[in-house]
Parts: C-alpha cells; sequence; structure tokens
C-alpha cells in the first residue's frame, strides 16, 4: 500500500467518522427539542426515544442486579437534613448512581444527560450546574403517593426527570406517572422503555400508582 492510498483511506475514514458524528448530533437534538417543545406547550416534556433499545436494555439489566445482590435501599421521601421513611406514602427501593462506579452502561447515560444538560442551558439558559439520579424499581404492589419535588428548606432543584426502563409494559400493568395540572386535570403516562418525563420540580403535584408489575426507572433532578 502506497502513501497515497494511505492518506485516501485516511480522509474516507474521518469522513465516515464525522458523517457518524454529525447524524448522532442532529438525532439528539430532535430528542432534545421534543422534550423542550412539549414542556412548553404542556408543562410537561416528553420523549419516547430518550434512550436506545440497548442502552435501556443494558441499564435495565444493571438494575436486576442490583437487586438481586440486595444492593437497593428503601426509599425515603426529604433531603439528607430531613429523611422519613414512610412505606405509606412511598415504598420503592432506590440506588444512587455515580460515575465513580465504572459501569459503562450508566457512564453512557451521563454522557447523555451531559448533552442535554449542555443544549437546555445553551437554548433555554435554564442554569442548571449539576444533577443527581438513581435508579427506582417499584415492585408489585408498590407506589409513590401525590407529592412535589422540591424541598421546602432546598430550592436546588430546577426540574425532575425520569427515564424508564420497562421493556414489556402493557396497559393494565399500572405503576403509570399521574402529573396533576393546574387547571385541575390529571395526565397519565406509562412508563415504557426509552421513555422520558421532564418537568419544573416545584410546579406540578404527582404520583406513581400501584404497579402490577415490576417497574424500573432512572429519576433524578437538575440542579442550580
Amino acid at each position: 500500500m502506497n502513501d497515497t492510498t494511505v492518506i485516501i483511506n485516511s480522509t474516507l475514514l474521518l469522513i465516515r467518522q464525522s458523517a457518524t458524528f454529525c447524524v448522532k448530533k442532529n438525532i439528539l437534538k430532535e430528542i432534545f427539542e421534543t422534550l423542550i417543545e412539549t414542556y412548553l406547550a404542556d408543562k410537561v416534556g416528553i420523549s419516547d426515544m430518550f434512550l436506545s433499545k440497548y442502552l435501556s436494555a443494558q441499564l435495565k439489566n444493571n438494575l436486576n442486579n442490583l437487586h438481586n445482590n440486595r444492593e437497593l435501599i428503601n426509599a425515603g421521601t426529604g433531603n439528607e437534613d430531613i429523611i422519613l421513611k414512610d412505606t405509606t406514602v412511598r415504598s420503592d427501593k432506590i440506588y444512587w448512581l455515580d460515575r465513580n462506579h465504572n459501569n459503562q452502561h450508566e457512564d453512557a447515560f451521563f454522557d447523555l444527560m451531559d448533552e442535554f444538560v449542555r443544549y437546555l442551558n445553551e437554548t433555554c439558559y435554564a442554569g442548571i450546574t449539576h444533577y443527581e439520579f438513581h435508579y427506582a424499581l417499584y415492585e408489585k404492589g408498590c407506589f409513590y403517593k401525590r407529592h412535589l419535588d422540591r424541598f421546602r428548606n432546598d430550592d436546588s432543584r430546577l426540574f425532575s426527570m425520569i427515564t424508564y426502563l420497562n421493556t414489556e409494559w402493557k396497559e393494565g400493568d399500572g405503576g403509570e406517572l399521574n402529573i396533576y395540572h393546574e387547571d385541575g386535570t390529571a395526565q397519565k403516562i406509562s412508563p415504557t422503555a426509552g421513555k422520558s418525563v421532564f418537568f419544573k420540580s416545584d410546579e406540578l403535584e404527582h404520583e406513581v400508582l400501584e404497579t402490577m408489575m415490576p417497574r424500573m426507572s432512572i429519576t433524578g433532578w437538575l440542579r442550580k
């Protein structure tokens, strides 16, 4: 292989990589715009394909492994200063995510969130500086009663975001997110895999309806 062939092949590789990168950026922009536009229209942003099928399945597998290894903890209400664990209000189990875990699929989720936060700050001047996320598992019969996500003694949560991992969810399985709008109407959202829901943490009360099958998600908050 002569020098000219090497140069041509290298150039073609760079072109293909650049094209792939551009396609990915355009897909992400479309997903992010869907979340933002639906939020602006109805105060609840929804994207049905925020996560790829592959990444959703891998994160679901991670959550199942954590559950099988008994690494999940009972969720509470309140922040670090006030944590109440009342199973009549909330009965899910959680596991906090952290890049220090060095899990490639969780890091891929964080990479996606970094892109979304960057886009949100650039286009909407949202003022988000960091975020926090955890896995959430609702076993059969579990629920989370109506509540707001912002604490009385801490206003740092700006937006709530839930991304679902339920690949086999069907009508009648329960576990829907029920959001109460200011006009008195309620919006019921199915927890299907890859879907992400996005809303202001201090605006809309919401609940997780009782689930008839294991319900899995990544739930968290974008903070100032």
